[in-house]
């Protein structure tokens, strides 16, 4: 559909390369981090004294087993045994300190990351995802974050800090095996990951964007079964979630195998370290003892060295989600504001004027258009409204103005700019309002109407309230602003619901304000009245259009334009039109005697 191809489109040109403005996606992350630096350096400490608390374990144990051998007396062993024991207990407290501090500043991190990507994807800036999409960006994105910190740079830190501390106590016995222990532990901790890194980093990088694109596929295939079944495309679509289910096990199968590959070498490495140790220690006149201990020594810390093939695995996997991430935090930091939405990218003040010029869109090849050779002109400030029969592209419309949907034909222009030249982050700074089931999102009333402005003070939210007819209600329940709405408002009305969706849409003032279907579930005098209020709230200069099925209220605007089967069947104001035969006179005749009739049996 052209809608899905738009997306797509728009959402690989945005990702395709793209580096983050504040450099490599790593370096925006640890940015991020600075709020947490003390708990982060305390986590990598920890890390490295419990990797060296079981290096040293190992040691003093082997010691100990080799020295009981020859049976000596007692004294001799109590401070080994003591140390023993020491060591096993201090190991498992420090691994659960370390857990402790890493986790705790990782997850404030992570809190924070996740209410900027979703300040940004609230605003409409970067790649506008679908829904799958942003879901995976909040949540799997979001943890390659998380996953950086406790799985890569924590481990590293530590394994680079035990593998110079085992090469130092080693030189302590045998500066000769202590140069092959750093040849060993330089193959482990940089040569491995090195091409561990080389094996896995191309089809690693198209791990993230796959399972983001699964994951828009099981919400289209789930919440648009309907509409898929109904166009004839549910096979197309199951045929392409399949491929891609396909492609992305066939990847991880491939990493697998090479995870696999590298991990046996490192099993090689340490062996051969060791007996090369042993070798070198024997040679040098070390006693047989220490030799044992230098032996069991270097297998542990190699093991140590080789947790770096690992987080270069890991950082391999991550760096794709981590890129997408970075993307979205630094086109709007938490703390900015948006744009004001009474200037214009190009810096102009007002509405721009907007002109449809013959266009057509098709969402098949071969079907009937849902827009056909549409013409309109939408100068700033004036109001139109466009009524029609179901299905006769009214939606489609919106979504043309709003770039949601490109024209197969014809192109829209604002202030003679075509449409298609506004990036992504820009055009709903233009062009923006209430669309066809506006998402309410469990939270307060509070934070759903901020995503229209974030930052709008209490004033311009009771403002937009009163405009929608949602004050009183508001008003009336014990915690105010702060009452929850529920998932997707289900603690709402229908009405209230909808009210609420118009006062974010009201609140957010965009240059041309695009009301789809406003008073849709208000009985007609509500709808009457909010229609009424929330047209009147709107600043002269702005610029309206109105999607409705009711012709109530229709009276003050500008034009009134009549679609049916994509084509403009009537045009012009209210009283021109029921003066003339036609659908408009037709409908208004058919609702008016609808309307009476409901509020005589309701009064």
């Amino acid at each position: 559909m052209s809608e899905e191809r738009s997306s797509r489109a728009t959402s690989a040109e945005a990702e395709a390369g793209v580096r983050p403005a504040g450099g490599a996606p790593e370096l925006v992350v640890l940015r991020l981090a600075r709020p947490y630096l003390k708990r982060l350096i305390g986590a990598g400490l920890l890390a490295a004294a419990t990797e060296f608390a079981g290096l040293a374990l190992m040691a003093t144990a082997t010691w100990l087993l080799m020295a009981a051998a020859g049976q000596p007396p007692l004294d001799r062993l109590t401070v080994a045994i003591v140390s023993v024991r020491a060591l096993a207990v201090s190991r498992g407290v420090l691994r659960y300190t370390e857990r402790l501090a890493g986790h705790d500043a990782v997850l404030r991190l992570v809190t924070d990351v996740r209410t900027r990507v979703f300040a940004t994807l609230a605003a409409g800036r970067g790649a506008p995802p679908r829904t799958g999409d942003a879901l995976s960006r909040l949540v799997s994105d979001v943890e390659a974050v998380q996953d950086l910190l406790l799985r890569v740079v924590v481990p590293g830190v530590a394994a680079g800090l035990v593998s110079v501390l085992a090469v130092g106590l080693t030189a302590l016995v045998s500066p000769p095996a202590a140069l092959v222990l750093a040849t060993g532990l330089l193959v482990a901790g940089v040569a491995l990951p090195a091409l561990a890194t080389a094996l896995t980093r191309r089809s690693a990088a198209e791990v993230a964007p796959l399972r983001g694109a699964l994951a828009a596929d099981a919400v289209d295939l789930t919440h648009g079964a309907a509409d898929l079944a109904a166009f004839g495309a549910t096979g197309a679509a199951l045929d392409a979630a399949r491929r891609r289910a396909r492609r992305l096990a066939r990847l991880e199968r491939r990493l697998a195998v090479r995870g696999f590959a590298v991990d046996a070498a490192g099993v090689l490495v340490a062996g051969l370290t060791a007996g090369a140790v042993v070798l070198v220690a024997l040679r040098a006149g070390v006693g047989g003892v220490l030799v044992g201990v230098l032996a069991v020594g270097t297998l542990a810390a190699v093991e140590i060295a080789l947790a770096l093939v690992g987080a270069a695995r890991q950082w391999t996997a991550l760096r794709a989600g981590l890129a997408r991430v970075a993307h979205l935090v630094t086109d709007l930091p938490a703390a900015e504001q948006p744009a004001d939405r009474t200037t214009r990218p190009d810096g102009r003040n007002g509405a721009p004027d907007v002109c449809f010029d013959g266009v057509t869109v098709r969402y098949r090849s071969g079907a009937a258009a849902a827009l056909d050779a549409f013409d309109l002109d939408l100068p700033a400030g004036r109001r139109v409204a466009v009524v029609g029969p179901s299905g006769a592209g009214k939606s489609t419309l919106a979504a043309v103005l709003t770039g949601a949907v490109r024209p197969d034909d014809g192109r829209v222009t604002l202030d003679g700019r075509d449409l298609g030249t506004y990036p992504p982050d820009e055009l709903p700074a233009v062009v923006g309002g209430l669309f066809a089931e506006a998402y309410v999102f469990h939270a307060t009333v509070r934070e759903n109407l901020l995503l229209g402005r974030p930052g709008a003070d209490e004033q311009a939210l009771t403002a937009a309230t009163e405009a929608a007819g949602l004050a009183d209600w508001v008003r009336a329940q014990p915690d105010g602003w702060d009452t929850v709405v529920g998932e997707e408002g289900a603690q709402l009305s229908g009405g209230q619901r909808q009210r609420l969706a118009l006062a974010r849409a009201l609140l957010a003032a965009p240059a041309v304000l695009v009301l789809d279907e406003p008073t849709e579930g208000l009985d007609p005098v509500a709808a009457d009245e909010v229609l009424a209020s929330a047209l009147a709230a709107v600043p002269a200069g702005r610029s309206v259009l109105l999607i409705s099925h009711r012709l109530s209220g229709l009276t003050g605007l500008d034009e009134i334009v009549v679609l049916d089967a994509g084509r403009i069947i009537q045009r012009g104001r209210h009283a021109e039109l029921i003066a003339t035969p036609g659908w408009y006179r037709e409908q208004w005749t058919l609702q008016q005697a609808a309307e009476h009739g409901y509020l005589a049996v309701s009064g």
